[in-house]
């Protein structure tokens, strides 16, 4: 990694509040350069997916929703740890139209301007967006690793939705992972019975698939892409997603499971999907996206240490 600014393909600056305080975590959050940082933050402000699956549109403004939570929320100098260094790689732009080449452009570009991420050596959490953005984001990670000669062919997502969808739009990205991209193992946690196929989920459970609540736990996997949409949480807790939860988790719970993965060095990747600040009364999911996005950060922190 070299001082500077490095060049993320097919990204602009992400939009921040001015005027953040060093005493917040967000006003050390580099943006000038990378060196010396461990993490990468990178925006996916597109919810075409959303659109083409008839969802409530508005993710598109997560990244920008989330960076202002951010900026409210967390303590640059916590007790008990040390935040890892993070590196603002600015949000990916995405391609204009409305259909479906549009949308496979847009996930082009997410993919290179991934692997770029991981060519600075960063770990790369995305926050977006529609959850069909995790389709490319986890793609660049697989290309990137595997071209070290290390295989990413298992993930855990925390999801009211299986997203096994083979019409293109939001809810396509696990199918296509694991028939495109060789993904072979898939746990998912707070999966709503009611709001999945009959056909969904034999599909999912024949191909692969875990449903974490009857499992008890995540099975033991190899290296690993953890996502999440932020419509697991109860629409209580977060009423700005795509599709509210009626009957979802708790900001506690799911921090706690993704700041478990997150200090597992067999997570290579992580994203935050879903963030619609055009229906977030009261600001409320985005503060849980930052909350949980601190919890990531913290399991990283915890990375080595005994």
């Amino acid at each position: 990694m070299t001082d500077g600014k490095p060049d993320i393909p097919h990204t602009k600056s992400g939009t921040w509040p001015t005027g953040i305080p060093p005493t917040r975590l967000a006003g050390r959050i580099r943006h000038d350069s990378a060196s010396g940082c461990t993490v990468a933050l990178l925006g996916l402000p597109d919810d075409l997916g959303v659109r083409l699956n008839g969802g409530r549109v508005g993710a598109a403004g997560g990244p920008t929703a989330f960076r202002a939570a951010l900026a409210r929320y967390g303590v640059a100098e916590p007790f008990g740890w040390t935040w890892p260094e993070v590196y603002d790689a600015g949000d990916v732009v995405p391609v204009a139209g409305e259909g479906e080449a549009s949308l496979l452009e847009t996930h082009a570009r997410v993919t290179a301007a991934t692997k770029a991420v991981l060519g600075l050596g960063l770990f790369p959490i995305a926050v977006g967006g529609g959850h069909d953005l995790t389709l490319p984001f986890v793609r660049g990670v697989i290309e990137h690793w595997k071209a070290r000669t290390v295989t990413v062919d298992s993930g855990v997502y925390f999801d009211a939705h299986l997203d096994v969808r083979e019409t293109a739009g939001s809810g396509m990205a696990f199918r296509r992972l694991i028939e495109d991209h060789g993904v072979k193992h898939l746990a998912i946690h707070g999966m709503d019975p009611y709001a999945n196929t009959r056909d969904h989920a034999r599909w999912f459970l024949t191909h692969g698939g875990v449903d974490g609540a009857e499992a008890g736990t995540t099975p033991a996997m190899g290296p690993r892409f953890v996502s999440v949409d932020l419509d697991v949480l109860d629409a209580s807790h977060a009423p700005g997603v795509s599709a509210m939860n009626p009957n979802g988790w708790s900001v506690g719970r799911l921090a706690g499971a993704v700041q478990a993965l997150a200090a597992d060095g067999q997570t290579r990747c992580m994203d935050l999907m879903e963030l619609n600040p055009t229906h977030d009364e009261g600001g409320r999911t985005s503060r849980a996206a930052a909350h949980v996005f601190l919890a990531m950060l913290r399991g990283i922190a915890s990375r080595g240490v005994s």
